[in-house]
């Protein structure tokens, strides 16, 4: 067996999961940087794209204590951390039954985190602060190694921009694109047909693994850093010094996840994540890719550190051209129609990480209009 954890980590875990998990891959990274660094995840997207089934596999595969909550406005404090032990109140103590709820979990999911009321909401942000669970006298320290949550909308009430502040990570998830759905079919069945396999890698490990970022030499990049933060800034996206010191974590666990001592330029990818609203992820990612396309191709870089094949925006233009003339010229079938729209999402999503502000602005402009003819 191998002894390096973080090495079992990638292998017997991580691997895995992107074999069975179509489309799923940067998904999968997110969640073990998260783990190994000690922050939290949000994820953004639509139901049905396996956001939760991703986080409970991970956590089975690794034997840690799981919990999972759907909460609606009408959700009370004791559905998540556990009600009160009437045999022990009848004694005049308050005391909370916590056997299979947050406060033992080590992976925790709660899906639809914003719709949650101010009880459970107030609770939350010292379970993510200071991963502790307070109740009148009762203090309980958290065994949680990372947070995880999902919504299909981002906060717009201001009380829950401190909540939303407090996960580190941030992530965008989308459907399937059309050419993945056979892949996606066949490895559903696996995952049926098969249960989760046990690693030899536990939750201990993990906590290892986070203990080492400590150890980690960010003596390299820490000018290339702090003038990356402040355009970081520059795009609107709000970073304060505090989440710019926790960023390093991200940054330090990455390069643990790689296998090494030393923190490098090419580690920076986990900026790409920390975006505020959804049209900065755009501009976010192609920010951060400059900066490490020079420095991706470096020895035992991340995966996710490794610079998508980019598109001209003539390139992108003359598409563009192609599909909106094909559709001038008369009315198209169903399935046309969801392919060109898929073409064109694929397009927009190119343009986004264009580099001259001017043409992105413009092709990004002229999808939108297509999206929107498109239906």
């Amino acid at each position: 067996m191998i002894d390096d954890p973080a090495v079992r980590l990638r292998h017997e875990v991580v691997d895995v999961l992107k074999g069975r998990f179509v489309g799923r891959d940067e998904v999968i990274d997110l969640i073990a940087l998260a783990v190994v660094a000690g922050e939290h995840l949000f994820l953004h997207g639509p139901p049905g794209t396996a956001k939760s089934a991703l986080i409970r596999q991970f956590a089975a595969t690794v034997q840690g204590r799981y919990f999972e909550y759907l909460l609606t406005r009408f959700s009370e404090p004791n559905e998540v951390f556990g009600p009160i032990d009437l045999v022990r109140l009848r004694e005049g103590t308050v005391a909370t039954v916590t056997t299979g709820m947050l406060p033992e979990a080590e992976f925790v999911f709660l899906d639809e985190l914003f719709n949650a009321n101010s009880a459970i909401l107030n609770n939350l942000l010292s379970v993510l602060n200071e991963r502790v669970y307070r109740r009148g006298a009762e203090t309980h320290r958290l065994p949680m190694l990372s947070l995880f949550s999902a919504s299909n909308h981002l906060p717009e009430d201001e009380t829950l921009h401190a909540l939303f502040d407090r996960f580190l990570l941030r992530c965008h998830v989308d459907h399937l694109k059309r050419d993945a759905m056979p892949r996606l079919l066949a490895a559903g069945w696996e995952m049926e047909r098969f249960q989760t396999t046990d690693a030899s890698i536990s939750s201990a490990d993990l906590r290892s693994l986070s203990r080492r970022i400590y150890d980690v030499d960010l003596s390299k990049i820490t000018a290339p850093y702090s003038e990356l933060i402040f355009k970081v800034r520059d795009l609107g996206v709000t970073l304060s010094d505090r989440r710019a010191v926790k960023v390093l974590k991200l940054v330090a666990a990455s390069a643990v996840l790689c296998g090494r001592p030393v923190a490098l330029i090419a580690d920076f990818w986990p900026l790409r994540y920390v975006w505020d609203r959804e049209e900065q992820i755009g501009p976010l990612a192609s920010l951060v890719e400059a900066v490490i396309e020079p420095h991706a191709g470096v020895e035992r870089a991340h995966p996710l550190a490794t610079v998508p094949e980019r598109l001209g925006g003539e390139e992108i233009a003359g598409q563009l051209d192609a599909i909106s003339a094909t559709i001038q010229q008369g009315s198209l079938t169903l399935t046309a129609t969801a392919r060109f729209r898929e073409q064109v999402a694929d397009l927009s999503d190119r343009a986004a990480w264009l580099p001259d502000e001017s043409m992105r602005r413009h092709l990004l402009e002229r999808t939108s209009q297509l999206l929107g003819r498109l239906g």
